[in-house]
């Protein structure tokens, strides 16, 4: 493989082009199946005191920012609530919209005093489902932590990892720093060195500990050998290919159409401006192009994949030439 590789670099650099090979990282899940679980008792109905709003909004808040930076690698996912224990969303595939209208659905304006909370018995009444879906799984419990009625939530939470190998708790917090309910949610964050657990304001407050968190949570990043051909890069908006893009594509062309047995995946990359779904569409229409030029030059389209990754944050968004290097093709050997 390394041989192609030296092929195809040393045809475009013939070109007076520059090509740059690297270790490009793609992203791959690290759990097949995912819950929220969200803490609807009295005590979510209080004002957080660090952003004087109830703590069921900032727990809202919170998921739906780490809900709107999770991939769609083909998760499975649903949402529940204890105190009472409820299904909002239940177990399916997973729809990023779907979960943010089953969040929003959730109610700041419930009754304060006279409803405990029994976070031992959710997790308790939510055992058997979780053992029902697919492995891993990963349960991101929203909460304030305090529990106050029915079974130690510390307790259940080891009981379940007992009998359900393959489960992490994950935990975003709206406990108050030093309180009894803080302590609990320690007590379960240190059952397993698997969890996660993060403070929903930090969450509010930077993009940067959403995507961290999502990241820890949700994917792992792997490296592959990749080849950016600078020059197969795109205008703004746009998949069409260039001259210079098509000089490049050429020379990779009569290399591939000598090499058989060898297989690349195309990886279309965008820019930061625009929606996420309309570049995730743009990015793959950029690969399907290069293929489809490929194809056309006598490459078997049966070695070619192609695959839409999105937004790019490799150069610098901030500057036109940035962004413009970001709207691009990468060529990785299978």
């Amino acid at each position: 493989m390394k041989s192609l590789r030296t092929l195809l670099l040393s045809a475009v650099l013939v070109m007076g082009l520059t090509p740059v090979a690297h270790a490009a990282e793609s992203i791959v899940r690290s759990v097949d199946s995912f819950d929220f679980l969200v803490d609807y008792s009295g005590s979510m109905m209080m004002k957080s005191p660090a952003v004087k709003a109830p703590k069921i909004d900032v727990a809202k808040q919170a998921l739906t920012k780490v809900n709107n930076a999770i991939p769609d690698l083909g998760y499975m996912a649903s949402l529940h609530t204890f105190a009472p224990a409820s299904t909002l969303l239940p177990n399916a595939a997973w729809n990023q919209g779907a979960m943010n209208q089953s969040l929003a659905s959730l109610r700041d304006n419930l009754a304060v005093f006279g409803r405990l909370t029994p976070m031992g018995n959710g997790l308790s009444t939510l055992a058997p489902e979780y053992a029902a879906m697919a492995r891993p799984t990963a349960v991101i419990i929203a909460s304030d932590g305090l529990s106050n009625r029915g079974v130690d939530p510390v307790a259940e939470a080891a009981a379940i990892y007992q009998s359900q190998p393959g489960l992490c708790f994950h935990i975003i917090s709206v406990a108050e720093a030093g309180s009894e309910g803080q302590a609990t949610l320690d007590k379960i964050a240190a059952l397993n060195n698997c969890t996660v657990m993060v403070n929903a304001v930090d969450l509010l407050n930077s993009q940067q500990a959403v995507d961290q968190f999502v990241a820890d949570v949700f994917y792992d990043t792997v490296e592959e050998e990749a080849i950016i051909l600078h020059g197969v890069n795109f205008a703004f908006d746009s998949y069409a290919l260039d001259s210079k893009a098509i000089g490049i594509l050429d020379e990779v062309a009569s290399i591939l159409k000598t090499r058989s047995g060898v297989n690349v995946t195309l990886e279309g990359w965008t820019d930061s401006i625009g929606t996420d779904a309309y570049n995730k569409g743009l990015s793959q229409r950029r690969a399907d192009a290069v293929k489809k030029y490929l194809v056309k030059q006598g490459v078997p389209a049966q070695t070619i994949t192609t695959k839409g990754m999105g937004k790019s944050f490799k150069y610098d968004n901030a500057t036109e030439e940035g962004r413009y290097l970001n709207r691009r093709v990468e060529l990785i050997f299978n």
